[in-house]
């Protein structure tokens, strides 16, 4: 219980290191319903573990209404994990979250089987951060200090020290990026997508109108570079 209640004592000073907009302890207690349902959950979680597990769900489903974030008892969370906004967020039963992950609003770590004999839920590693409306499903690994773009649906493991966007979510970039906050940057895959075929068709439109030795061999030439870059990208999203 001396572990439990010193995770708790580090969960109401995260959001001093995470959020920015905190001014005051009271807030605490009225602006920020991810710290009460990690509060709710680490009191569940206990008494699951020590097979009170009926009373365990009763305090899950008390802190759900209060907080509208439901976390399942069975859930193991580590240290300083920080719910920011937290309204939506789902945690299923077998999920695994471990130290200093950064999970914003409306974030489901959710299962795609039904078979309750295997861990259905994902592993998140320590130091990712979720963006918001972000879906990861299954028995899957989201690895250290990668992060997960908002609205993005994840169906397979992140390496570590990766960014994943999009439906399905795919790996767009590789190296750690250390700042926290850095949704903004993240690439845009349809418009790359886009800019490539309007490139493309603009050589084949050239290639048709041109005859002369000297334009086709720009025409090529532009063409293969066209098609390194094309090759060059589809290797960052497979």
């Amino acid at each position: 219980m001396s572990s439990t209640w010193q995770k708790i004592k580090e969960d109401f000073i995260t959001p001093y290191q995470n959020d920015p907009a905190i001014k005051s302890k009271l807030e605490l207690f009225f602006n920020y319903p991810g710290i009460w349902a990690m509060v709710h959950h680490r009191i569940a979680n206990s008494l699951h573990n020590k097979n009170f597990k009926r009373l365990a769900r009763v305090v899950s489903g008390i802190s759900n209404f209060l907080t509208s974030v439901d976390i399942h008892p069975a859930a193991q969370i580590g240290r300083r994990v920080f719910i920011d906004h937290a309204i939506g967020v789902v945690i299923g039963e077998t999920a695994i979250i471990k130290d200093d992950v950064l999970i914003y609003q409306q974030v489901t770590l959710g299962g795609v089987s039904l078979d309750n004999t295997k861990k259905r839920h994902p592993t998140i590693h320590s130091g990712v951060t979720i963006g918001a409306g972000a879906k990861v499903l299954g028995d899957i690994e989201i690895g250290e200090n990668s992060k997960i773009g908002a609205n993005s649906v994840v169906v397979k493991s992140v390496p570590s020290n990766s960014t994943a966007v999009g439906i399905p979510a795919r790996v767009v970039k590789r190296g750690r990026d250390k700042s926290k906050y850095s949704h903004n940057k993240l690439p845009d895959i349809d418009k790359e997508l886009f800019i490539y075929l309007l490139k493309k068709i603009a050589v084949l439109e050239n290639a048709i109108l041109k005859d002369n030795i000297h334009d086709n061999q720009e025409i090529q030439k532009q063409d293969k570079n066209l098609d390194e870059l094309y090759k060059a990208f589809i290797d960052t999203v497979k």
